[in-house]
């Protein structure tokens, strides 16, 4: 005897949830076939409305409800859940206020006594949930998950409970809480991934969204290309329409041309499958994609694209369909990128414009473009200081913001959002020439990553055991084959938002003023402060007693002049005798040479000061300024910012010296020996007994560490950058186990001085990392140093600190008694 028309429901339901559709089918047309119930049929129906329209065709869901609700023999429980079936499907069409009130009906319909009653209710204040959301509704929204996470808590329903705690973070996420979007998210995830691909995939597209918003889009798009193929494969063609909708609007912050190509293809596809409200959504980022002129690649690069005169005149009918259909944020974020290109070189008296306005609850993205759009205004009515208040204003907005981002990683990408407002007010500060504002605005640059200074986060053991894991897989691996291990990407991104989610320990650093720094500087030390606008680099030269602003090279120069640098010197390193040594040696002087005349020489002359504090954005990163030879006889720092130099300064370094030789570096061990010679009850760990948890335990005793080792920089993940140990990595995310990092780094490692940049200003890496730990200063190379030469010349560093030399002069000494130029350089406070 076969199964019962319930039994078979029972089990459809079960596929259907676990987003196998065909078996669903199958089983539901059976169960259809052997009952007479009217209210089991009705309710049949409503779950083969549900596959039919998740599949693509919400027509004949639609026909499927109506047609079982005109049956009168159907009970008003069976209605109720009917109303909840047609409220999903105006959800899945876009129809969020006829959504509400289905589902509202629906709720009032149940009986709310049985479990399955309870549990039917759950999923209805889920599904009115969404509806809430898309409306604009939050506080709704989290009313009806909180009552459901409740419902489904106490019927022990860990699949149903996942969802609404899931839907939670997308509430937060609409709310701007990027943190407490990732922790419901991340809390929900493994029980989506034990229920199905489908329902993981589901979980990852709105995961996705996150890691766009926090300016992550590689990692946002790599995502949702996955979701779209797992959509794809079962048949979702409304989840695949939206993940393809969603990698449209991540390309929109730096690829328009193909976000534009992208949401055209959505909304074609919504179109076909009855949504037209969701075709509307991608047709909103189609239209703002071709408005997208002023786009910035992540090097600062202006990418113009013109698609203004047929996208402007479908502006208004779209703003007004958007509207109707309650999408109000969309609406106000075509409006503004209409306005900003409207106001592109218009002249129009003041009075006569109106003023540029969004809702309160509006998005971080449509506060930085209102920003954008008053600008724009601003700047085409030649009002400078205009320009430069609304682009403080929304950055202000942005590190406001931020104020929960604990993690470096997060900070740095999420400075996307900012791009076209710092380019702005840096253009409107050059075009001021004052020093003062120049000033200003290159620290302002510089804040949106490093305005937090965390204190350092409790022992977090399951972060350790996740990085432990990453170390053997990549161990385990010939060469960078373990990044795509899929165990190795989960565990990365389970560390990277494991690290985001910790707040704990944030304080927000102000920014100096210049009259601060000015107090800092004593009549032997200058700060250089080099400002990038997109076009040209300038330098503020500031001393105790005068300022200058000066113009030293254009931007196409130095940008020519650093293309074949770091291959120069790295070849420079790897090749120290014969004749071609000689030519080489001889090309890589002459571009240094070159750089010196085109960025130092003529600042450094006229600060006419020994010591130098120099301050530079992201793309000038890899110069190795001591090399220079404008620098000669000089002794300079890297600052990450006037102010993080000016509250770091001076200052004893605290007791303890730490050694550490890591495998596979020849003179490792020589070049530790010989340094701790210098340095009394020196600690040395060396060989095998070099392992990660050796050398944080050391780390955290001690005042200054010295790490010989193997070093890799990671140019798409640079916080999994690291050093090589006995015992595999010790990754940036390692830096955080720390207690207490030390005073000075010395990192004698190839390639952990460079950086990755992030959107033109902001720069990543091994240093950064142990800077933004809490490390007054990092001593490293950017590039290849010969065996030999990291030997000699860093323990006569160490010998001028065992005597009470600041870093950086003690290393610009060791440069002159040694008479070896390396690109070993002091970053952050080392004097």
């Amino acid at each position: 005897m076969g199964l019962s028309a319930t039994q078979l429901y029972t089990r459809g339901v079960e596929h259907g949830n676990a987003g196998r559709n065909a078996a669903a089918r199958r089983d539901l047309r059976l169960a259809q076939a052997r009952t007479v119930d009217p209210d089991l049929r009705a309710r049949i129906a409503g779950t083969l409305a549900y596959i039919a329209s998740r599949t693509g065709d919400p027509a004949t869901a639609e026909a499927l409800c109506r047609e079982a609700m005109d049956d009168t023999g159907v009970g008003g429980e069976t209605r109720a859940i009917l109303f909840g079936q047609l409220g999903v499907l105006a959800l899945m069409r876009g129809e969020n206020s006829e959504a509400r009130e289905l589902l509202t009906q629906a709720l009032d319909g149940v009986v709310n006594v049985t479990l399955e009653d309870r549990a039917r209710a759950g999923r209805m204040h889920i599904n009115r949930s969404v509806a809430a959301m898309l409306g604009g509704d939050l506080t709704m929204a989290r009313h009806d998950l909180n009552h459901a996470a409740a419902i489904f808590a106490d019927l022990g329903e860990p699949v149903e409970r996942a969802k609404a705690l899931h839907n939670l973070g997308y509430v937060e996420l609409l709310a701007g809480d990027l943190i407490a979007a990732l922790a419901h998210m991340e809390a929900a995830r493994p029980t989506f991934e034990q229920e199905s691909p489908a329902a993981a995939a589901q979980s990852d597209l709105d995961r996705a969204e996150v890691l766009r918003d926090a300016g992550l889009t590689t990692e946002a798009e790599q995502l949702l290309a996955r979701v779209a193929r797992v959509f794809g494969a079962h048949r979702m063609r409304q989840a695949r329409a939206e993940a393809e909708l969603g990698l449209a609007r991540s390309r929109l912050l730096h690829d328009p041309r193909d976000a534009m190509r992208l949401a055209r293809a959505a909304a074609r596809r919504f179109h076909s499958l009855g949504s037209h409200t969701w075709a509307l959504r991608a047709e909103a980022t189609e239209v703002r994609a071709a408005l997208a002129d002023d786009v910035y690649g992540a090097t600062g690069e202006r990418r113009v694209v013109s698609h203004r005169a047929t996208a402007m005149a479908r502006v208004p009918a779209l703003v007004g369909g958007l509207q109707r259909a309650g999408l109000n944020s969309a609406a106000t974020a075509v409006k503004l990128a209409a306005q900003l290109r409207s106001d592109d070189g218009a002249v129009v008296p003041p009075g006569a414009r109106r003023a540029i306005r969004v809702p309160r609850d509006s998005s971080l993205a449509t506060v930085l473009l209102a920003e954008q759009a008053r600008a724009r205004r601003a700047e085409s009515d030649g009002d400078a200081a205009a320009v430069r208040r609304y682009c403080a204003r929304g950055l202000d907005e942005l590190v406001r913001r931020q104020a929960a981002f604990g993690s470096l990683d997060l900070r740095t990408s999420a400075a996307v959002h900012a791009t076209p407002l710092m380019v702005a007010g840096l253009r409107a500060a050059v075009a001021s020439r004052r020093a003062d504002v120049l000033f200003d605005w290159s620290e302002r640059a510089r804040h949106l990553n490093q305005s937090v200074v965390p204190l350092r986060p409790p022992p977090d053991a399951a972060l350790a055991a996740d990085l432990a894991e990453l170390r053997q897989i990549r161990q385990d691996a010939l060469g960078d084959s373990w990044l795509a291990d899929p165990r190795a990407e989960v565990l990365r991104d389970r560390v990277r938002e494991r690290q985001w989610r910790d707040t704990r320990g944030i304080e927000i650093e102000q920014r100096a003023t210049l009259s601060a720094v000015r107090a800092g500087l004593d009549g032997d030390t200058a700060l250089l402060s080099y400002v990038w606008s997109g076009d040209d680099v300038l330098c503020v030269v500031v001393t105790a007693t005068r300022t200058r602003v000066i113009d030293v090279a254009s931007w196409p120069t130095v940008s020519a002049l650093m293309a074949g640098l770091r291959a120069d010197l790295d070849v420079s390193a790897s090749m120290v005798s014969g004749p071609m040594a000689r030519i080489v040696r001889r090309s890589l002087d002459e571009r240094l040479a070159a750089l010196s005349k085109a960025l130092l020489d003529v600042p450094a002359a006229w600060a006419r000061a020994r010591r130098l504090v120099i301050t530079a954005p992201g793309v000038l990163n890899g110069i190795p300024w001591g090399m220079l030879p404008g620098m000669r006889g000089r002794v300079f720092t890297l600052a990450t910012s006037a102010t993080s130099w000016v509250t770091r300064r001076g200052g004893a370094v605290r007791s303890g010296v730490g050694f550490v030789a890591g495998p596979r570096v020849p003179r490792a061990r020589e070049e530790v020996n010989r340094s701790a010679a210098f340095r009394p009850a020196a600690h040395l760990v060396t060989g095998e007994a070099a392992t990660v948890d050796a050398v944080t335990e050391l780390a955290g005793r001690s005042g200054t560490l010295h790490v010989a080792a193997h070093g890799r920089h990671a140019v798409d993940n640079p916080m999994f950058s690291g050093l090589e140990l006995a015992n595999g990595t010790l990754f940036g995310y390692d830096i955080d186990l720390i207690p207490r990092v030390p005073d000075v780094v010395v990192l004698s490692a190839c390639e952990v001085g460079r950086s990755s940049v992030r959107w033109g200003e902001e720069a990543i890496g091994m240093t950064r990392i142990w800077l933004h730990a809490g490390a007054r200063c990092v001593i490293a190379a950017p590039v290849m140093v010969a065996d030999d030469e990291a030997c000699e010349l860093l323990g006569a560093m160490h010998e001028q600190l065992a005597a009470g030399s600041q870093p950086s002069d003690a290393l610009a000494a060791a440069s002159e008694q040694t008479g070896i130029i390396a690109p070993f350089q002091v970053h952050g406070a080392g004097f």
